[in-house]
């Protein structure tokens, strides 16, 4: 049985005036958007929101099914005892008969991670790869957002482009074309031999510059976008008012241009640092076996030791290391 509102949205007499309107009417022909705006009004009508509120309880729902549950699981397993057994851990919550139940926890995983200089060793490992990437992807990506905004109006759109269009293709295969690159017989030590520069090839895959190079790569876009949002909006004026009150174009730049865009640049530092202090994928590719991350870390006591509750807490404490930062960001943000 449908309400009065489901039956005013689904109206075919209404003529739709807005495009939203009309995407409104093309998607109405499926059942299962119709049955999901339906279950809108469903839940809408059981919880009491209606129209706003309800569209903005429907993010808050997401972060609540798949990320506030999934956490609340990994805590779980990770105040766990380890057993051979699957799933590799001991329940917390046993029942001992007449309604009794016994919970036990477990602080021996986390204990056991600081005790440890291997995973200790994961963690400083990933904060200073996580760091030094992302000051030089900021040094790369802070000159091309500047052109960017500093390019004629009809161009900015062709250089956005040019910008999104490595994601275009698999995060994965983009990694792969890396090793054909930087490999001992790859085309960067071809040309650089070719052109006289080296007499033998550089070895850089399976070391740590390639880990480097890797997320610079990976990770450029992320730090270009935020800095040329907030550069695009700047009063280029104002640096002409500068030099005319004495000051050189490099006291402008850093007096002027570097505070204005503060905004785009942390957040195009989070955007990096957050992703590639958990990386996988590119240390396990590009980097030997001295290239110790604490992904590599989670993904070998995972699938290797099926140690899920030291995974676990390894899980809890990165993310608690990753909140710090936001933190703090959210403090200077307030401040600002």
């Amino acid at each position: 049985m449908t309400t009065q509102q489901e039956i005013a949205y689904f109206d075919p007499k209404h003529t739709p005036e807005t495009r939203t309107e009309k995407l409104h009417v093309r998607l109405s022909n499926y059942a299962v958007y119709r049955w999901f705006f339906a279950l809108l009004f469903r839940l809408g009508a059981l919880s009491g929101f209606r129209g706003r509120s309800l569209v903005i309880a429907l993010p808050y729902l997401w972060l609540l099914v798949f990320f506030l549950c999934p956490f609340l699981i990994v805590l779980k397993i990770s105040l766990s005892e380890q057993a051979i057994a699957q799933p590799p851990y001991l329940p917390m919550l046993s029942a001992l008969g007449d309604g009794v139940y016994n919970i036990k926890i477990s602080f021996s995983n986390y204990l056991a991670i600081f005790e440890d200089n291997y995973y200790i060793g994961a963690f400083l490992s990933s904060l200073r790869i996580a760091l030094i990437s992302t000051f030089l992807t900021l040094l790369l990506a802070f000159p091309m957002a500047y052109g960017m905004a500093k390019s004629p109006k009809h161009w900015r759109g062709v250089l956005l482009m040019l910008i999104i269009l490595p994601f275009w293709s698999s995060f994965l295969i983009r990694v792969y074309a890396l090793i054909g690159i930087l490999k001992d017989q790859g085309l960067l030590n071809m040309l650089l031999m070719k052109l006289g520069i080296i007499s033998k090839p550089l070895i850089i895959l399976n070391t740590d510059v390639a880990v480097y190079i890797g997320i610079v790569y990976a990770y450029l876009p992320f730090m270009i976008l935020p800095i040329y949002a907030s550069l695009e909006k700047f009063d280029w004026t104002l640096l002409e008012a500068a030099t005319d009150l004495g000051a050189n174009r490099v006291t402008a730049f850093w007096k002027i241009v570097v505070p204005l865009s503060k905004s785009g640049i942390l957040a195009g530092c989070f955007l990096v640092f957050i992703p590639s202090i958990g990386e996988f994928v590119i240390p396990d590719l590009l980097g030997g076996s001295g290239t110790l991350m604490i992904g590599k870390a989670l993904w070998t006591e995972f699938f290797i030791n099926a140690d899920w509750t030291v995974a676990s807490a390894l899980a809890i404490v990165l993310l608690l290391i990753l909140v710090v930062p936001i933190v703090l960001y959210q403090r200077l943000q307030e401040k600002a």
